[in-house]
């Protein structure tokens, strides 16, 4: 890379034709254009090019093929490879590092472009439409705030509410549990549940509290316009549907994802998606991203494997139920006509299941250095789970193979820079302003930093140019509103830089050159590909030989496009993004008294205290001979352990992605004031596990299964289990359990890490990271 003076002296430049509203700038009204129409964004998570009907997919999704048919799609259309970039990109009409989210806003490595928030003195999408007099709704998946900040004690600052949005109702984090969600937010607070209700799922609960705020609005004024960002969890792991809609999809996938992908080629090219003429790409090779041969497959495998897909179709057609759901009721209320809806995805489907997919999708998935991840142990257990997989007993994923299928035709997955980590759908439908035949198809290039001033555009919204006293930023996307109307309108958006985990891209007029990395190898090593993507947009055939010089060109423009954007530093592979955190944090390596009453403990806070290291946990209580329940809980069906009585009995155990394992029960004298838990953490992901009941040792348990940083995904609980249990067998006979006895307090007190804990391992991964650089 070449020298540059000040890497972040013009963060948070673009690099596109920036977008200039027609309109002077303003300071901010509150009355909305005349006329103005409510605006509908959907964002599907981890949604592959070619999953909905009207885009080549066999899943039944008439609902949002319905707005296709009325609308226009757009199938050159592109994200980041990643959630959170995209999500910031959307938000602000920036690129995603200008924006702070060069990366997942769970690491903040302390780099601007990696800031794992919005910058504050830019104006949001929904800060816009507030301006302008709407009503501001979001429902679903935020992930645009650090995890340090997602507690009860956490910065709201980057909260929905703080960033434009009067009324919020999802989760914070990246993902969440459909059947039991575990931790849902209502504007700024925690939504307050023990157990959820028989039947419960996500998706519809959120659609149902869509449509409240709708109703609640027009119950209060009869015109005032509003605007609705509905980003869903589905189809985001972990794989959780209905059974009802996953019985619909039964034997639906037995003939297995490489006729999967000729089929839904061949839709593609009957709805004019693709060029009859377009090349189906082999099976993806590269090391660690290769799918197998459905033929080559065991029975076994086929069975299972198929399975999982038809999870994930049931959640597909839930999403598209929901959809139906929102349009109905803005055609009851005769406002459909005049309603923008946008649908798209963050990024292409995701090969985050690896080779043989997974009932629990935390298993060997590990992000920390040294721990080594294993997938090919599980077959048998996966299997005999299979009745189970995709309800609340598990959390699946898809093998690789299906993300293969649904980004038919491109190559390659999310995280990926070659088209099927960035290329998906989008459907714009506006039935007030549709002045074309039905089904209209476009093809012009366009990217999500282009969706906000396409929205302004076509509404006619005035735009502050500053935000807290501070300029904001130039948009980097460029209004693709034209198209809309005109299929001969050029696209205005004619080159984009694409970074994400260390792989590289960059678009300039038909031509796209880009890296496939291999993380913990040398920037230097890579070779640049070259693609003509407007003749080849399957990344067939490679023409960095026969075009040097444009190799060169476009590599020089991506690299001025990195520094003035804030990409740099590069990931290299060597997981020190997760490790470097702020001093802010050090306050969660401090003991944390806990007691009965005390609402859940949020997942990144708690997981300070025991992840990579040892922890004490003490539990100060009057025991009397017949006291019987949940002592503490940390966790849920994804991973945790448990504290509990029972028949006189103390028992602990470890739940650790499907696998439990016990410490033998412990008899409790007639009275105790005191149980200690000493959770050892000797290195290699183990724990040695010892039971002492008012000072003498009663129990020791070598060896069980550590869990790492991002688990459990649950805080602790006091005196019951909320939620999904950590041990379903105890959760169907005893419901939350509650302890009948009395419990004063519960401490925990973090020790000593372990030899190969993170912090441990942080100078030799800062030294791979240099010598990578």
């Amino acid at each position: 890379m070449s020298e540059q003076p000040d890497p972040y002296e013009n963060f948070g430049g673009s690099i596109g034709r920036t977008f200039r509203s027609s309109q002077p700038w303003w300071p901010p009204r509150t009355e909305p254009p005349d006329n103005a129409p409510n605006v509908v964004v959907i964002v599907v998570d981890d949604l592959g090019f070619s999953d909905l009907g009207c885009y080549g997919s066999e899943i039944d999704t008439p609902n949002i093929d319905a707005l296709a048919d009325s609308g226009t799609r757009y199938t050159n259309f592109h994200v980041t490879p990643l959630c959170s970039p995209t999500r910031a990109a959307l938000m602000t009409g920036l690129n995603s590092h200008a924006a702070g989210m060069g990366y997942v806003s769970n690491a903040d490595p302390g780099f601007p472009g990696y800031a794992a928030e919005l910058p504050d003195n830019q104006p949001t999408m929904p800060e816009i439409f507030r301006a302008n007099g709407y009503r501001t709704f979001m429902l679903g998946k935020w992930h645009l705030t650090k995890d340090s900040e997602l507690s009860e004690a956490g910065d709201r600052s980057s909260w929905p509410l703080q960033r434009g949005f009067d009324e919020y109702y999802g989760f914070l984090e990246a993902m969440t549990n459909l059947h039991q969600p575990h931790r849902l937010y209502d504007g700024n607070s925690v939504v307050d549940v023990d157990r959820y209700p028989e039947g419960y799922y996500l998706t519809d609960d959120l659609t149902d509290r869509a449509l409240r705020m709708i109703h609640g609005l027009r119950a209060s004024h009869p015109h005032k316009p509003f605007f609705m960002y509905f980003a869903h969890g589905a189809v985001h792991a972990p794989l959780h549907a209905k059974e009802a809609d996953i019985v619909k999809y039964r034997d639906r996938y037995a003939m297995g994802w490489d006729r999967l992908r000729q089929q839904r080629l061949a839709r593609q090219v009957d709805l004019g998606i693709v060029e009859p003429a377009t090349e189906l790409p082999p099976r993806n090779s590269e090391p660690g991203e290769d799918v197998r041969a459905w033929e080559e497959l065991s029975p076994d495998e086929q069975r299972l494997f198929a399975r999982y897909m038809e999870v994930y179709a049931a959640m597909v057609d839930n999403v598209d139920t929901s959809m139906g759901r929102i349009v109905d009721c803005l055609r009851e209320l005769g406002e459909l006509d005049n309603t923008i809806i946008l649908v798209t995805s963050d990024n292409g489907a995701s090969r985050e299941g690896n080779e043989q997919g997974s009932s629990h999708y935390f298993r060997g998935r590990s992000p920390e250095p040294g721990k080594a991840r294993q997938e090919k142990d599980f077959f048998e257990l996966d299997l005999a789970n299979f009745d189970a997989i995709g309800g609340p007993t598990t959390w699946p994923h898809y093998p690789r193979g299906w993300a293969m299928a649904c980004n038919t035709p491109f190559r390659l997955y999310k995280t990926t820079t070659f088209a099927g980590g960035h290329q998906v759908p989008l459907i714009l439908s506006w039935p007030h302003r549709a002045s074309h035949p039905n089904a209209i198809v476009r093809e012009q290039y366009a990217h999500v930093t282009d969706v906000l001033p396409t929205l302004v555009d076509l509404i006619g919204l005035d735009v502050p140019r500053e935000r807290n006293g501070r300029p904001a930023v130039p948009w980097a996307g460029s209004s693709f509103a034209a198209t809309f109307d005109d299929p001969d309108a050029p696209t205005a958006h004619n080159e984009q830089y694409y970074e994400v985990l260390g792989g590289r891209g960059y678009y300039r007029d038909g031509w796209e050159a880009l890296t496939y990395r291999v993380p913990l190898t040398p920037f230097s090593d890579e070779r640049w590909q070259l693609y003509h993507v407007a003749e080849d947009p399957t990344e067939l055939h490679d023409l960095a030989d026969d075009h040097p010089a444009l190799v060169a060109e476009l590599a020089a423009a991506w690299e001025d496009a990195a520094w003035r954007n804030g990409v740099f530093p590069l990931y290299e592979g060597g997981g020190i993004n997760y490790l470097i955190r702020p001093d802010s944090e050090k306050a969660f390596d401090e003991p944390v008294v806990l007691r009965p009453g005390y609402p859940t403990t949020e997942r990144y806070r708690t997981s300070r205290l025991l992840a990579g290291r040892s922890v004490r946990i003490e539990v100060d209580w009057r025991f009397e001979h017949g006291d019987r329940g949940i002592v503490l809980a940390h966790g849920g069906q994804e991973s945790g352990y448990l504290l509990y009585v029972d028949d006189d009995e103390l028992r602990f155990l470890v739940s650790s992605c499907g696998e439990e394992h016990a410490v033998c029960p412990v008899p409790l004298p007639g009275r105790s004031e005191r149980v200690t838990v000493d959770l050892h953490s000797p290195g290699g992901g183990r724990w040695d596990v010892s039971l002492a009941v008012d000072g003498d040792l009663r129990a020791h348990a070598p060896g069980l299964p550590q869990l790492f940083s991002f688990m459990p995904f649950e805080g602790i609980d006091v005196g019951l289990d909320r939620r999904s249990p950590v041990c379903w067998r105890l959760y169907e006979r005893e419901g939350t359990f509650p302890f009948t006895g009395t419990l004063e307090t519960v401490t925990y007190t973090p020790g000593e890490h372990a030899p190969d804990a993170p912090e441990v391992l942080l100078d030799q991964a800062r030294a791979v990271g240099s010598a990578l650089e």
